[in-house]
């Protein structure tokens, strides 16, 4: 919605100086910025103007009387320098600052200007050229000192970060595991010491912490927190048919992940057989990837490739490993439930036949016709006797 009502400002704004010649006019000025050695920089100028005016950027460093005023172009200050600008409707120039260094700190000026006169020198000036600055400050990387770098082998641990250069003042601090902000480590502190702990170094807790101090640019700095891989089996029990390809896979958690993959086989007499791509004519494929290794079993046979098998992870920390039961059940299995339900039916067919046969009939007939009732005589003599009465 800001966009289109700026849009609309915009046309206005052009449509009424395309009316008639005015002077040139800013519609966006480049903001100071604070930046680190290495980092880039970018600053936007658009101007309005009818004629649509010219775009230079000149870049200003030290102060009066000895300041230095020196004009950029594309490809300045030893290729660092780019710069972009479109003169459609209005003028838009960017200008493009990479890999900054500490002589890059100083004023950056936008200069506008669509008097005809503007680059005659001999012609006094009514109004040639206007202008917008901005600051662009780089600073050093801040030294912030780590204790330990790293922890690797330990059951608990104390991370500190102590800032000897803070850029500007500390307005507090806050602890990221893996790029995410510890709950709870957030604080407006202005302390340039800092201390974190690990109740329990294990694959739960392991990771890249980085300590982040709240200044202008930030400070920050990381320290590794390595444990023992923790390798499981996705399901520890594979069922698969005979003939058919069954799916082995193992995964790992915490820092670092495994940086090798090993599968084997446990034997007969308690040994494990190396297992490798390609062996076995091709039976066996595996595949691997930093937290997670799969192993393929293809054509299975029941009496070969039914048994345990390990997966081991490693790491430079140690090693890893878990187990899954493979179960291969033979071409027929799926046969003998349907045998089964077959045997129950023609049993219990045969348990009705049979009692039907010896159910006995409510009456025998031997072919003689059923005797009447009497009971409709009885009761028209009843009735007869009845009116006779009265």
């Amino acid at each position: 919605m800001r966009r289109k009502l700026f849009g609309a400002i915009v046309a206005i704004c052009i449509g009424w100086f395309q009316a008639e010649a005015f002077t040139a006019g800013f519609i966006k000025s480049p903001m100071s910025q604070m930046k680190l050695i290495e980092d880039s920089a970018e600053l936007d100028c658009e101007v309005i103007g009818n004629p649509i005016p010219e775009v230079q950027w000149w870049f200003i460093e030290g102060e009066e009387p000895d300041e230095t005023v020196t004009q950029l172009f594309d490809g300045a200050r030893e290729d660092h320098v780019r710069i972009n600008a479109t003169y459609i409707h209005h003028a838009t120039s960017t200008l493009f600052l990479t890999n900054l260094m500490l002589n890059d700190t100083g004023i950056y000026e936008c200069r506008a200007s669509n008097d005809p006169d503007r680059n005659d020198l001999r012609t006094p000036p009514k109004v040639k050229w206007i202008r917008s600055q901005a600051n662009v400050i780089v600073f050093e990387y801040a030294n912030v000192m780590t204790d330990p770098p790293v922890v690797s082998n330990q059951t608990n641990a104390t991370l500190s970060c102590n800032l000897t250069n803070p850029p500007s003042p500390i307005k507090g601090h806050y602890w990221t595991r893996n790029g995410k902000i510890i709950d709870k480590s957030d604080s407006t502190s202005d302390s340039a010491y800092i201390e974190y702990r690990i109740e329990k170094v294990d694959y739960h807790y392991a990771g890249i912490y980085e300590c982040v101090f709240k200044s202008e640019p930030q400070a920050n700095a990381t320290i590794e927190v390595k444990a023992l891989p923790h390798v499981v089996a996705y399901k520890h029990s594979e069922n698969a048919n005979e003939k058919d390809k069954a799916a082995l896979v193992c995964v790992s958690h915490g820092y670092p992940l495994p940086t090798d993959w090993n599968w084997f086989k446990v034997n007969e007499v308690g040994g494990k057989d190396p297992i490798v791509n390609g062996t076995n004519n091709d039976k066996y494929e595996i595949k691997n990837t930093p937290n997670k290794t799969t192993l393929y079993v293809k054509d299975l046979n029941i009496e070969e490739d039914m048994g345990v098998y390990e997966c081991h992870g490693t790491s430079d920390v140690g090693k890893a490993q878990d187990k899954i039961q493979l179960r291969v059940r033979s071409q027929l299995a799926a046969l003998w439930p349907f045998l089964g339900i077959v045997a129950e039916v023609i049993i219990l067919v045969t348990i009705i036949f049979i009692y039907e046969k010896k159910r006995k009939p409510d009456e025998i007939t031997d072919g003689a016709a059923p005797l009447k009732s009497s009971t409709a005589t009885n009761h028209q003599d009843k009735n007869v006797r009845q009116r006779n009465s009265n």
